[in-house]
């Protein structure tokens, strides 16, 4: 389902960029060779080599511990809650066999429901709480971003 909606958004003239996730034990240069080859096999003009094309993140383990980020880190860091994207972005995805869309904050986490804000872009506009390990492992202190 995901190659056919590519295949439509390039027929209609839409640049794509990627996100993706590398697989354990994998280097860079292996899930990018992954990646470049699935793009040539479906004729996509995507740039796997260049990160801001392909963003790639690591696998996420739920058990390693990650720090608290309280208000003082966000000081620190000279970083704004604001800053981070699920502050202002929504993804909107149709999960298999519900007949509803449903609005995200975050598309690392689209099976936690605490990110799950609703059916509507009206109702998504709220206050996202940051409070995910992943939120501080690759957003705050990893500096991720899913639109780069």
């Amino acid at each position: 389902v995901a190659l056919k909606g590519m295949h439509w958004l390039q027929d209609n003239g839409f640049v794509m960029h990627v996100a993706g996730r590398t697989v354990w034990g994998d280097t860079d240069a292996q899930s990018r060779s992954g990646y470049e080859a699935l793009f040539a096999e479906q004729g996509f003009d995507i740039d796997a080599q260049n990160p801001e094309h392909t963003l790639l993140f690591p696998e996420m383990d739920e058990t390693v511990e990650v720090p608290e980020i309280t208000t003082s880190c966000w000081n620190i860091l000279n970083k704004s809650p604001d800053d981070v994207m699920c502050s202002s972005s929504r993804m909107v995805v149709k999960y298999k066999g519900s007949e509803n869309l449903s609005v995200l904050a975050c598309t690392l986490l689209p099976y936690d429901d605490q990110f799950n804000l609703g059916e509507t872009l009206e109702e998504a506009e709220q206050a996202v709480k940051l409070n995910h390990p992943h939120c501080a492992k690759f957003c705050i202190l990893g500096g991720a971003t899913c639109s780069s």
